[in-house]
């Protein structure tokens, strides 16, 4: 049996010739697509939206020292709650972590919106993380079992076309909901809006996971990965913290962080991730190469833009939101049942154009480059992270065994999640160490920034992404 052959016989069966004329809008999957990807689009739309208020309430509720941790605590939580909903779908179907995440993330969202102070803030956002972490590897599972494996890569682009209008919208109108009625209206209007995706979702996938779960003596004990996975949230929160203040005494919650860090992921990816091992431990490491470098490199573009060519926040913002269109494009390439023999080679694509896209973006430090480079480059860019993103989902889902499909989906998010702290923080740190100033503060120390802090940024993680090209090639077993 080769890595992309089905692991078993439901998915190895040709669909009947009815079947195969359905896609995931026809009637038998329509309310569950709706359903799915509109909880997608909520997430998408609060992660856009509240960046945007974040400054304003920590602004007000005193907390601006504090404003790091209101995003390494929904960070570190969403870890510890990818392996929870993975040991808990695999054991008893995805149903439960779905609504206890959509549960947690609107609690969440509703303590931060009602907080008379910042650690109170904070606390919020580590619940709604939680929340987060739940729902996310749950809607994987629920792909896993309740679309066909020619559908996947169909819902796969679904979830990715519902981040497009949050990545414009989310933004615009947060700021005015900010300015005309506060932003704790921007996080406690959210949770009303999942009423209906809930209503439209849950009664399908109650419908089509029942009886769909392992064998539970199939399942491995899952005490020690929580452990682990705790380690694992402890363990980055550490190193976040560290790498926000460049001083000796950062040393020791750096050690401390990595020494709790380290061993828990190990245990929690599958074996071999870390020398690229053929098949599902290489499909694991690409994203986290991939959303590591590629969301490291995009933090710093709006602060380039704004501080070195002059660019308003809002501008430097859209320079972005054309990638949003490009990424759903890739996605959708991704998706069609043509290209299903090239999938390796677009992968191998997809990460080269990443690499290209961030290495050409500090070319705008050179004044005679035009400053819409940086948006032409950041669309070819987020195709190929289309193309990328999707397939691996799609890959792991296609290796992964019934009894091990929410433990890979745990795997393949802390991969990502993980990447993204561990490379923000490598590039927070080397651009702090050459006079970049702080990363949060665009309007203060960060305007004198000096251009070789940004290219040690951006020329890193474009060999990261170079290196995830390598890794595309590992995908199939000999």
């Amino acid at each position: 049996m080769t890595a992309l052959e089905p692991r078993d016989a439901a998915t190895a069966r040709p669909p009947t010739e009815a079947q195969a004329g359905e896609g995931v809008l026809s009637r038998p999957y329509r309310a569950l697509s709706v359903g799915i990807v509109s909880v997608v689009l909520l997430i998408a739309f609060e992660a856009t939206a509240v960046g945007t208020a974040m400054p304003v309430a920590a602004r007000e509720l005193d907390g601006v020292a504090l404003y790091a941790f209101a995003f390494s605590g929904y960070f570190t939580t969403s870890l510890f709650g990818m392996v929870l909903a993975g040991q808990w779908s695999d054991r008893d179907g995805p149903l439960g972590s779905l609504t206890a995440g959509i549960g947690a993330f609107a609690a969440g969202l509703i303590l931060s919106g009602t907080a008379g102070g910042m650690w109170l803030f904070v606390l919020g956002r580590a619940v709604q993380g939680l929340g987060g972490g739940l729902v996310i590897v749950a809607l994987y599972v629920v792909v896993g079992q309740a679309y066909p494996e020619r559908l996947r890569p169909s819902i796969m682009a679904g979830f990715a076309a519902a981040w497009v209008v949050p990545s414009v919208v989310g933004p615009l109108a947060a700021g005015a909901v900010t300015e005309h009625l506060g932003w704790r209206w921007v996080f406690v209007g959210i949770p009303v809006l999942v009423v209906l995706p809930l209503a439209l979702a849950l009664p399908q996938i109650r419908r089509r996971t029942r009886g769909r779960t392992a064998d539970p003596a199939l399942v491995p004990p899952g005490r020690r990965r929580i452990r682990s996975a705790l380690a694992v949230a402890l363990g980055a929160g550490l190193l976040q913290y560290a790498a926000q203040d460049l001083r000796w005494l950062s040393l020791v919650p750096a050690a401390a962080g990595a020494a709790l860090l380290v061993p828990a992921v190990l245990r929690l990816l599958p074996a071999g991730t870390y020398r690229a091992a053929r098949g599902l431990p290489s499909v694991v490491l690409l994203r986290g190469v991939a959303a590591g470098s590629f969301v490291a490199a995009e933090s710093f573009v709006p602060l380039m833009l704004v501080t070195q060519r002059g660019l308003s926040p809002t501008l430097a913002g859209f320079s972005l939101a054309a990638g949003g269109g490009t990424w759903a494009l890739g996605s959708y390439v991704q998706s069609r049942p043509r290209v299903e023999p090239y999938r390796e080679r677009l992968m191998f694509f997809g990460m080269v154009l990443v690499a290209a896209a961030i290495a050409a973006v500090p070319g705008v430090l050179v004044h005679a480059v035009p400053v819409w480079t940086v948006a032409v480059a950041w669309g070819f860019g987020c195709f190929g992270m289309g193309l990328v993103i999707a397939s691996t989902s799609v890959l792991l889902l296609h290796l992964s065994a019934p009894e091990e499909a929410g433990a890979n989906s745990a795997s393949l998010q802390i991969s990502d999640a993980l990447s993204n702290i561990v490379l923000l923080a490598a590039g927070g740190a080397a651009f702090a160490s050459l006079g970049g100033g702080t990363v949060t503060d665009t309007a203060t120390s960060a305007a004198g920034s000096h251009p070789a802090a940004f290219a040690a940024v951006f020329l890193p993680m474009a060999g990261v992404a170079l290196a995830g090209a390598w890794v595309t090639t590992r995908l199939r077993e000999r």
